[in-house]
Formats: C-alpha cells, sequence, structure tokens
C-alpha cells in the first residue's frame, strides 16, 4: 500500500495512505509553499508505517499503557491528548485512537508552516490543523449532518449551521468534530459537535468526550457492541449509538445541556476554547466563541 498525491483543482491537494485521507492547503510564496509541501509530502508517508507498528497498544485504555511505552510521535501525542483528558470520561476508559485524526494532522502541520506561508490547512477526514501568520486567519463552515446536506441539492454549494472566523490573535489552532452520524463510532446522540482547542490532538479527543456526553436514555435509541460493527474497533463490546428516533425538544435540549456541562468543564481546565454542539435541529455554544458570525 503506497501513499499516493494529487492537486485539486482549487490549488488545495489531497494526501491518501490507506486509512488516512488528508486535504491540505497553502497560501503565501510560490516557492516557500513548494519546499513546504515536498516536506510535508515526506512526513506523510512514514506516519502510516509508524502508527500500524503501535497499533495494539493505541487500542489499549489510556489507563493500560504508559506515555513512555510509545516510540513514535504521533503515538506520543496521540496518548498524552487522551491522558490529559481521561477525567472527561463517565469511567476513565479512553484510548489513545480517539486523538488518532486530529494528531496526525497535527503532526504534520510543522512542515506547512515554513517562513513564506502565511497560512495553510491540514484536514484530516473534518479534524484540522491550522497555521496562520499575522494578520491571517480561516473562515470555517460547521454542518451538523453532511449526509441531509448533500441529498438537499447536490448541485449547490452546502449550506452550513454557523461559520466561525479564526484568526491568527486567537489562542485556537484546531478544529475537530465528532458525533453519531460520523465516520467513528460515538456512545452518544449528538448530531456533530465541533471544538475549538489550541491543538488539532486536543479538539479531536473534546469532540469525542463531548458527544458521548450528549446522551439520554430512551427504549427507541438503537445502540449495538462496537466489537459487533468493526472487527477493529478500539471500543470493544462498548454499546455505540446506531440509530436515534425524533425525540422530543424537552429531552433534546437535556442531552445537549450534559454535553455543554462538559464542554464547560474542559474550559475551565483551559483545555477547550469553544464547542458548537449540534442535535436533531437545536444547537447549543459553549462560550466564548467571540468568532461566531
Amino acid at each position: 500500500m503506497l501513499a499516493t498525491r494529487r492537486p485539486l483543482s482549487d490549488g488545495r491537494w489531497h494526501f491518501q495512505h490507506g486509512p488516512i485521507d488528508i486535504v491540505l492547503q497553502l497560501v503565501g510564496d510560490a516557492s516557500a509553499c513548494h519546499d513546504a509541501l515536498q516536506r510535508t509530502w515526506q512526513r506523510f508517508e512514514s506516519v502510516l508505517p509508524e502508527l500500524v507498528s503501535e497499533l495494539p497498544l493505541l487500542r489499549q485504555p489510556i489507563a493500560n499503557v504508559q506515555k513512555h511505552s510509545f516510540q513514535g510521535e504521533v503515538a506520543r501525542s496521540m496518548w498524552q491528548v487522551t491522558h490529559d483528558m481521561a477525567w472527561a470520561t463517565a469511567d476513565g476508559f479512553v484510548t489513545p485512537m480517539a486523538a488518532v485524526a486530529g494528531s496526525v494532522a497535527q503532526t504534520l502541520l510543522p512542515c506547512l508552516a515554513q517562513d513564506g506561508v502565511q497560512k495553510a490547512y491540514v484536514n484530516n477526514g473534518g479534524d484540522m490543523a491550522l497555521h496562520l501568520q499575522e494578520n491571517q486567519h480561516w473562515r470555517i463552515g460547521v454542518v451538523s449532518d453532511l449526509q441531509k446536506a448533500l441529498q438537499a441539492d447536490l448541485s449547490m454549494d452546502l449550506i452550513s449551521d454557523g461559520q466561525f472566523v479564526i484568526d491568527h490573535s486567537m489562542p485556537v489552532r484546531g478544529v475537530a468534530t465528532s458525533g453519531w452520524r460520523g465516520r467513528s463510532f460515538s456512545l452518544g446522540i449528538a448530531d456533530s459537535v465541533t471544538v475549538l482547542a489550541a491543538t488539532a490532538a486536543q479538539a479531536d479527543v473534546a469532540a469525542t468526550l463531548i458527544a458521548n456526553a450528549v446522551n439520554l436514555d430512551h427504549p427507541a435509541i438503537v445502540r449495538r457492541p462496537a466489537n459487533s460493527l468493526r472487527d477493529d474497533t478500539d471500543l470493544g463490546v462498548r454499546m455505540v449509538t446506531v440509530e436515534v428516533p425524533t425525540l422530543s425538544i424537552d429531552r433534546v435540549q437535556a442531552a445537549l445541556q450534559l454535553g455543554l456541562d462538559c464542554a464547560h468543564a474542559m474550559q475551565a481546565r483551559g483545555q477547550v476554547f469553544a464547542a458548537f454542539v449540534c442535535c436533531q435541529g437545536q444547537m447549543a455554544v459553549a462560550q466564548p466563541l467571540e468568532c461566531l458570525v
């Protein structure tokens, strides 16, 4: 399995290596951007083999392994950020895999952040690491239900549920989204939780744990053991959400409040800048989110 790359029509690049699927963009001096892109590609080619070599440990609960057990930069980053946020789980269970997408994006970012590159991002399946020089910004849209948005009108641009601007002065360089409708399993019922944090790795874990917290007991919510849906899951027999019926407004608001409580606790610890929580058309924001427009 070889890594591949190709330019996209709008100046972005697509890198893929097995399950790692990245879109990135650079803005700045042409020569600097070319050199930064080459550095990023060279680093990208080595990421998947590093992760595969440590995969059995990365799928272990954080309490069962120590940081020194890992050899690679990405694996150590995954362990550290999940270890720091394990307090936010109901029973302390979380594995380093909760940070994999954000940590991969994060490890590529220094290769892009070269002199002459004014701004850049690495988007790893929706988990983004951002580079911004002074006076630069990125505008990012939030779509709570991507499948529904695409089905609404494939001929039109996506209509976002909200947008925010991240500029150089803000303590945010990572954005991540999680939810039961996403590509990863969730214990909760949030359609999406988008988190802004200092790094992509932090945002990735925080989005996962806040999405898990948006939850309630209801007989019509369908859950299945994670390992009955995917053999290689790190969640084992834990019950993950596979179907959520239409719920009353009161129930949705109660579930959203649990997610907000988790986000606010993370904010109090300095681990999250802001969170945007969506469930069945209802939305809630964990302030501060001065960039919401």
